[in-house]
Parts: C-alpha cells; sequence; structure tokens
C-alpha cells in the first residue's frame, strides 16, 4: 500500500470519527479550543498507525484521543490555579440533534460539566469512557494506563462523586426554558419579587471573566443576593444589554448583547421548576463557538 493510499485511509477514519472524538476531549477538558488541540495531536498519531495492525479503528481513535487530553487536563488543571474568578466551561452552540438526545445533551450540560471540574484527571477520564461513551473497561485500562480492575474501582468512586452532586433530575428543555422565559420577564421588568420567585433560595450564581471582563471573583449564594446582584447590575448599566434565546451545551441559555456586540452567554441549572444554577461566560476567549453550530456524537 502505498503511502499517500494509507494516508487517504487514515484520512477518512479519523474524519468518520471526528465528531466523537472532539465530543470525548470536549467532556475531558470543558474546552473546546483545547479539544481541537487534541484533535491535531490525535491526528498527528493516527497517521503514524500501520492500519492493517488495528483491530479496532473507532478504539483506537478514542484511545489516543483519551490520553493527548489527560496530557492537556494536566496542564490545564495548573492554568486554572492562576485563572482569576471561577473558571467556567466554554459554550458551545449546539444543533437541535443534540437537545433531542436527552443522555448526550445531560452529560455537556454546564451543571454536568462543572461537576466533572471536581474530579481528577484520571477519574474525569474513566467516568467519561464508561458512564457517557460506554465504553469496555479494558479499552479504559489501555487508554489511562491502569488495570482494568482498577478502573473498575476508579469508575465506582467517580460515579459516586457524580451522582451526589449532579442534578437529581432531568429537567426536560421545555421546563428550562419556561424558568428562563420568567427569569427573563422579572430581570428586564426590574422585578425583584419576580426574580425570587423564581431562584431556588439556594441558587449560586458564577460569572467567568477570566480577569478580561468584569465578573464576580466568588460565586455567590443564595436567592436574595443573586437577585439585588442581577437587577442592580442592569438598572445601573448605561450601555443597553439585551438578552436572547439560544441553545448551548444541549440546553436552552440566554445570549447577552451590550450595545449590540456579544457579551455572554447564561446558562442555567433548573431543578422543580427554579433556576439553582447561573452560569454566565463573559471572557471573550470563551466565546468563540456560540454563534456556529458544533456537532457533537456519542457514537
Amino acid at each position: 500500500m502505498s503511502d499517500a493510499h494509507a494516508v487517504d485511509r487514515a484520512t477518512e477514519t479519523f474524519v468518520a470519527h471526528r465528531n466523537l472524538l472532539f465530543t470525548v476531549a470536549y467532556e475531558m477538558l470543558g474546552s473546546a479550543a483545547d479539544a481541537e488541540d487534541v484533535l491535531q495531536e490525535t491526528w498527528l498519531r493516527w497517521v503514524e498507525v500501520d492500519l492493517e495492525q488495528v483491530r479496532d479503528q473507532r478504539a483506537y481513535l478514542v484511545r489516543i484521543t483519551t490520553r493527548q487530553a489527560l496530557n492537556r487536563l494536566r496542564t490545564m488543571s495548573r492554568r486554572k490555579e492562576s485563572y482569576v474568578g471561577p473558571w467556567l466551561p466554554e459554550p458551545l452552540l449546539t444543533a437541535p440533534d443534540v437537545a433531542q438526545d436527552v443522555e448526550l445533551a445531560e452529560s455537556v450540560s454546564m451543571a454536568v460539566m462543572l461537576v466533572l471540574e471536581t474530579l481528577s484527571p484520571t477519574e474525569r477520564a474513566v467516568f467519561v469512557l464508561r458512564e457517557v461513551f460506554d465504553v469496555g473497561y479494558d479499552e479504559i485500562a489501555a487508554a489511562v494506563d491502569k488495570t482494568p480492575a482498577a478502573v473498575r474501582q476508579i469508575a465506582h468512586r467517580a460515579r459516586r462523586h457524580v451522582d451526589a452532586r449532579r442534578p437529581r433530575e432531568v429537567v426536560s428543555q421545555s421546563q428550562t426554558r419556561a424558568a428562563l422565559d420568567s427569569f427573563l420577564r422579572a430581570l428586564e421588568g426590574g422585578d425583584l419579587q419576580g426574580l425570587l420567585d423564581v431562584l431556588a433560595p439556594e441558587v449560586v450564581y458564577m460569572g467567568d471573566g477570566g480577569g478580561v471582563k468584569h465578573a464576580a471573583l466568588r460565586p455567590i449564594v443564595g436567592a436574595d443576593k443573586v437577585a439585588r446582584l442581577l437587577a442592580g447590575g442592569l438598572g445601573r448599566s448605561r450601555i443597553p444589554v439585551t438578552f436572547g434565546p439560544t441553545v448551548v451545551n444541549g440546553s436552552p441559555a440566554l445570549v447577552i448583547h451590550m450595545d449590540g456586540e456579544l457579551d455572554g452567554i447564561m446558562a442555567a441549572r433548573v431543578e422543580a421548576g427554579r433556576i439553582t444554577g447561573l452560569y454566565v461566560v463573559r471572557n471573550p476567549e470563551k466565546l468563540s463557538r456560540v454563534e456556529s453550530e458544533t456537532p457533537l456524537a456519542l457514537r
């Protein structure tokens, strides 16, 4: 087989699985930019592989992607230590088919992605591969350089950790949209009581400005504090602020424009019809994927 033909075959296989590989990397990293770098590194290693010796090309590609993402995740951990304010995952504008896939939409939701941030790099890799992509223990072991027995223990520990912190119920798109609509009506109308009605008492507000845009440097907890922050901030702004509906990470969200320019994304965690989490990403470096759809895939 000629080198050119081998590269063509490798390219065809890589492209066929690209959306899956990007989703694996993104769920491990929470950053589309870093996920793209991982895919580039995966490609460079993939074209050097003798495809005749590979029994399951999809599994092999996932293994390469996982190893590269783990390397990148450890580097990112050091970057996050010096990050200004809370670090939130990079929001992605997603296609309607992502929202329709309940399993995929939940796995990339801002709420679950934030829970994944609390895992160690290896725990996150094992959890994502096992719980989201249903990869076998033997394949995961090869990807993370652990024994299958160790991977089972890590998977159990990570699952218990995530289950204790993830939303207690799967909320429909319509429920999330209804809560956001009520929230937006109250916010735009300066209705403080309306905000208190839609915000859960224990609501947590997190803003990510990355030291570039103004944002709260620590999470704000409690409906009264969050409502007053939002109502006061909008009321004091001398620049026209508008909110519009969008869908990021498989869930309804709000896109924020200031003076006609894209300024941020507001995602929400909704439980029992009320908002328990508000996540506002204003860091310009994290807004490159909210104006065109990013395809994701579980298989």
